[in-house]
């Protein structure tokens, strides 16, 4: 080990953490073969339990139900149907067709606004459910950089241990044993270069559980990450989306009833214009002047069938995006496992030696 720095050597610790490997140092009894055993297994406990609970809460949240509620609301718009708000009216310009179709599709929107109620309140009770979550794996990353903290103590202390046996004690024992040729001091010789060769691997088993912590860092941020995305994209959908899809429909409607009303307008005017043709000009053009008065109030409903497809597909975007978070994790999730599994194997071949 001369001449190789050691890794905790690279870390900066304060004041009280420098007190607190002394401290480890100090109790470590190199005639106590279970020191070796125990040493940092509290530590590495926390690390593994953690990685456990971290995996535990990835299988235990179901953010693909969020999709689902979002694909559910993609089809309630669609089933309105903004396009056929003509229902046919159109080539019966009859005040009673008009009410009617106006009634119909006002009742379907009544329908399709009461489903379309229930699913807001189904993504606000998974948004507030995911800004909890968020607050939650705030607090599992400061407990994870904890963890790291103390373990990176017992590495210290282990490594510091390790390097003063072997630039003291053993060398002085080895010096001892060879000038007095006493095997009982050569056998204690013995004993602490293999408490020092099982130390070394003690101490290496505690880096291996150091580095399932420092991957578990990035692990919490990208799963907060994701969370973050779907509360962006709940809440836009609740404050932007769905208000204006609601605005666009009063708009068709109100068109809806203008257009017709026009219509409506038009043949009432057409039919007087041709009555009163028998009896005075004058009164032929005042009607005429009329109808194209009313025609320049005449709105087409193609402008809402493009605002309800732009709508669509913005709501079709968030759900590409929400797959593209689920499939991130259920990555990490796999990832999660394979490392608890080789740290498991780890830590059961490294007791059984």
């Amino acid at each position: 080990m001369e001449g190789k720095k050691n890794e905790s050597e690279s870390i900066s610790f304060m004041e009280a953490d420098k007190v607190k490997i002394q401290e480890i140092k100090n109790q470590i009894n190199i005639s106590s073969s279970n020191d070796i055993v125990v040493f940092g297994v509290n530590a590495q406990k926390e690390i593994s339990t953690f990685a456990d609970t971290i995996l535990s809460e990835i299988r235990s949240k179901d953010t693909g139900y969020v999709g689902d509620v979002l694909t559910d609301l993609v089809l309630k718009v669609k089933d309105l149907k903004v396009d056929k708000l003509d229902g046919g009216a159109s080539r019966i310009p009859i005040l009673g067709n008009l009410w009617n179709a106006t009634r119909k599709f006002i009742a379907r929107y009544d329908k399709v606004s009461v489903q379309i109620e229930k699913i807001v309140d189904q993504l606000d009770s998974s948004r507030l459910n995911l800004l909890k979550d968020i607050a939650m794996l705030d607090t599992m990353y400061e407990k994870n950089q904890e963890y790291l903290r103390n373990l990176d103590c017992f590495i210290a202390a282990g490594e510091a241990k390790i390097k003063d046996l072997l630039a003291t004690d053993l060398p002085a024992l080895k010096a001892k044993a060879e000038e007095t040729q006493d095997p009982s001091i050569a056998q204690n010789f013995h004993d602490l270069e293999q408490f020092v060769l099982r130390f070394e691997k003690r101490v290496h088993d505690l880096k291996l559980s150091r580095m399932i912590s420092i991957q578990t860092s990035p692990q919490i941020r990208l799963i907060q990450s994701n969370n973050q995305t779907l509360v962006e994209k709940i809440q836009s959908s609740i404050l932007n989306t769905i208000p204006l899809w609601k605005n666009q429909i009063v708009i068709a409607i109100s068109l809806f009833r203008q257009k017709k009303a026009v219509e409506i307008q038009k043949s009432v005017t057409k039919t007087t214009n041709d009555l009163l043709l028998k009896n005075s000009e004058m009164l032929k053009q005042g009607s005429v002047e009329v109808a194209r008065e009313n025609e320049k109030g005449i709105v087409e409903i193609e402008t809402l069938k493009k605002v309800n497809f732009d709508l669509i597909s913005t709501i079709e975007e968030t759900l590409k995006i929400q797959e593209e978070g689920r499939l991130k994790r259920k990555q990490a999730e796999a990832e999660l496992l394979t490392l608890e599994n080789e740290l498991k194997s780890k830590l059961g071949t490294s007791l059984v030696r």
